[in-house]
Parts: structure tokens; sequence; C-alpha cells
């Protein structure tokens, strides 16, 4: 899901990117760049940034303003950690702005909803289910990548929703051209990020940091 800054005002635009600041403070200190250079996987972490780029490419427009395309963080999320996808989706970001697939403006509602909002709800998952669900192969799969994916589409909208209410617009054009929308995005988020995950761990598990052999096959 993607925002024109045309639908919000300066000041909110403001608002949402000064508060992108200290969000982006934590999650560059936290990054694990040495990790990235150490196992020697910095390649796949930036092929996992293309990956983003390409899918947002694939975009339909559902309202004036408002670009629907698959997410994909929830994948970046669990294989490189919230700091990490933060990142990531950032230049992906930045990259389709240089390349003029929309404003620059129009970067600051976008990484709230579409980056930011569910990077960090897919570790609020994460950990929950290490917390509180068996240790299994078949639980971190199902639950982190194909159920967190379709939670992510209903995170991303309800963001959207209250992210346009803030700026004004009716919550009547919302609900009909895009809370009704919802049932159709729900499952090609989850196939997407569980299809993915699924492959890594079976072919490159040390791409997918969030999952340890130890925890979840030997545990």
């Amino acid at each position: 899901m993607e925002l024109s800054a045309q639908l919000f005002s300066s000041t909110l635009l403001w608002v949402l990117g000064l508060l992108l600041v200290p969000v982006y403070g934590l999650a560059w200190r936290w990054a694990d760049f040495s990790r990235l250079q150490r196992e020697s996987v910095s390649g796949a972490y930036f092929g996992g940034i293309v990956t983003l780029m390409v899918l947002w490419l694939l975009r339909t427009d559902i309202q004036p303003g408002i670009v629907w395309h698959l997410g994909g963080m929830v994948f970046l999320t669990l294989a490189w950690g919230w700091s990490l996808a933060l990142l990531g989706g950032a230049v992906a970001q930045l990259a389709l702005a240089g390349a003029g697939v929309h404003d620059w403006a129009s970067i600051l509602p976008t990484l709230w909803v579409l980056v930011v909002v569910p990077a960090s709800m897919t570790q609020v998952v994460l950990g929950l289910a290490r917390a509180f669900l068996p240790k299994h192969f078949f639980v971190y799969v199902f639950i982190n990548a194909f159920f967190c994916g379709a939670l992510m589409s209903v995170v991303m909208v309800a963001a959207t929703v209250i992210l346009l209410l803030l700026a004004g617009h009716p919550w009547a054009a919302l609900r009909d051209g895009v809370v009704s929308l919802v049932p159709l995005m729900l499952f090609p988020e989850a196939f997407l990020n569980g299809a993915i995950v699924t492959v890594l761990i079976g072919f490159r598990p040390q791409w997918i940091w969030s999952f340890r052999d130890e925890e979840y096959l030997k545990g």
C-alpha cells in the first residue's frame, strides 16, 4: 500500500517525517551490519531489497493517490530482523522515488503503512509465537510467515485508514474503496511471504535469521 503526499496537508507530512527520525535512528543503531559481513550474506540482503522493489512495481490504483501492491515486509523482517528490514524498505522506497515511480514526499506516509508498521507488527507476532507457542517448524512457518502475511494485509489497511482519517478524509469513502478490498489482499500476501520463507528455510536457512535449527527442528 502506497499513499500519495497529495492526500495529506504539509503539516501532517512534517509530523510523519519527524516521527520517522527516532524510529530510523533506532533502526540504524540496532542494525547488525557486522553480522551481514561476518556471515557473507550482504548480497542476499541487498537481493531482498531488490525483490521488494520488483514487488512494489507490480501495482494497481485502488483510489486516486492510493496504490495497492504486495508488501513483502514479513519475509524481510523474518530474514534480517526489524532494524535491517526498516532500512531495506527505506532504501527500496528511495530507489523507486529516484526512478520516478512516485514523488519524494510520498515516501513519508508510505514508509509508515508499508514498512514501519508491518515490520514492527511482524516482530511482535514473532515474539509472541516464541513465548506462547510450541517451538516447531510448522508453527514457525504457518504462524510467522503465512498467518502473519495475511495479518499484515489487515494491518496495512488499518494504518492507511487511520492516516487518511487524520488527514480529514471521510470514513464512508475509505470503507467502500479501501477496507472492502481486504478479503482480496489476504491470500496473496500470505502466500507470498509464506512461500518465500519456506523455500529459503529449505535451501538457504542462513538467510532467515529468526529461524534456528536447534530451536525449531531439534528443540
